[in-house]
């Protein structure tokens, strides 16, 4: 039996989200991700969700969460799609908007270790 990798149907959704990134997104990617010698994929479908940022070879999403995310619909949201993610072999990293504005420099060398201190 094969493993259904995305939902066809959230293709626009994720096109759009790329098109309209927020600010803290777009930070990340164009100042950090997009330089590093491993490839990221913004607004990736995995199963039924649609994640900011994958690194599929090293089974890494990194999610940065709004206030939307700390309201408590939004929060039992995230925690369903990490217990997904997580059974689909990926590990979740998650930083706040304010975060990634306040401590950006701490939010990448985080990610790095994550990528590159836990070599398989």
């Amino acid at each position: 039996m094969s493993q259904k990798i995305h939902n066809p149907s959230l293709v626009v959704n994720a096109r759009a989200l790329r098109t309209y990134q927020t600010d803290e997104e777009r930070h990340l990617w164009y100042e950090f991700l997009c330089r590093l010698p491993i490839r990221f994929k913004r607004q990736k479908i995995i199963g039924n969700y649609i994640v900011d940022f994958c690194c599929s070879s090293k089974k890494l999403v990194i999610e940065l969460d709004g206030s939307q995310h700390y309201e408590e619909e939004g929060a039992a949201h995230d925690r369903e799609r990490d217990s997904y993610l997580t059974a689909m072999g990926y590990n979740v990293l998650r930083y706040s908007d304010k975060e990634v504005n306040a401590n950006f420099k701490g939010v990448c060398e985080d990610i790095w270790n994550h990528l590159f201190s836990e070599e398989e």
